[in-house]
């Protein structure tokens, strides 16, 4: 009998850590598709090295957040030299407040980008929890997405993923 393994790297939550009301969620704590493949990831504790992979999605949730505050959402990723596929495609950050909330997104471009990146550069990616949602749907789902243009990309660390409280 032969044992399959899982193709996609599911979150530990242990691997979410709260500061204060901040969190720093290390690429152990993000589903990560394809992460399990040895082909196109490489997943330890302090990064998640992307080989190679045409649909890029890798998500995460923050529970039990604090209602009436807003959240910002970043990635923190380090591009290497020999990254590829990134050319004339853009690279989502979105992010939503509880299972039934809208998402909000912010574009960032790679190309042309080496060493330590924080996405979204520029304006930051906000969401807020409203005072009348339930306690327990006050969840963060967000994530890191290309999937749209099918182009074989690669070269990419995510080294961390940031939910801090801005108010």
């Amino acid at each position: 009998m032969m044992n399959f393994k899982k193709p996609h790297h599911t979150a530990d939550p242990r691997a979410i850590q709260p500061v204060a009301d901040n969190f720093i969620i290390k690429p152990t704590g993000l589903n990560i598709v394809w992460g399990n493949d040895p082909r196109y990831w490489k997943v330890t504790e302090s990064e998640a090295e992307l080989i190679q992979v045409s649909w890029l999605e890798v998500s995460g949730v923050v529970k039990e957040l604090k209602k009436g505050k807003k959240y910002k959402v970043e990635f923190e990723l380090n591009v290497k030299r020999d990254a590829f596929g990134w050319d004339e495609t853009q690279v989502l950050v979105m992010a939503k407040a509880s299972k039934t909330g809208r998402y909000s997104f912010k574009e960032a471009k790679l190309s042309g980008c080496e060493g330590h990146v924080t996405i979204p550069s520029g304006e930051p990616l906000e969401v807020s929890f409203p005072a009348a949602i339930s306690d327990s749907d006050a969840n963060l789902y967000f994530g890191l997405y290309e999937v749209w243009s099918g182009r074989w990309k690669g070269g990419i660390q995510i080294i961390k993923a940031n939910v801090t409280c801005i108010n």
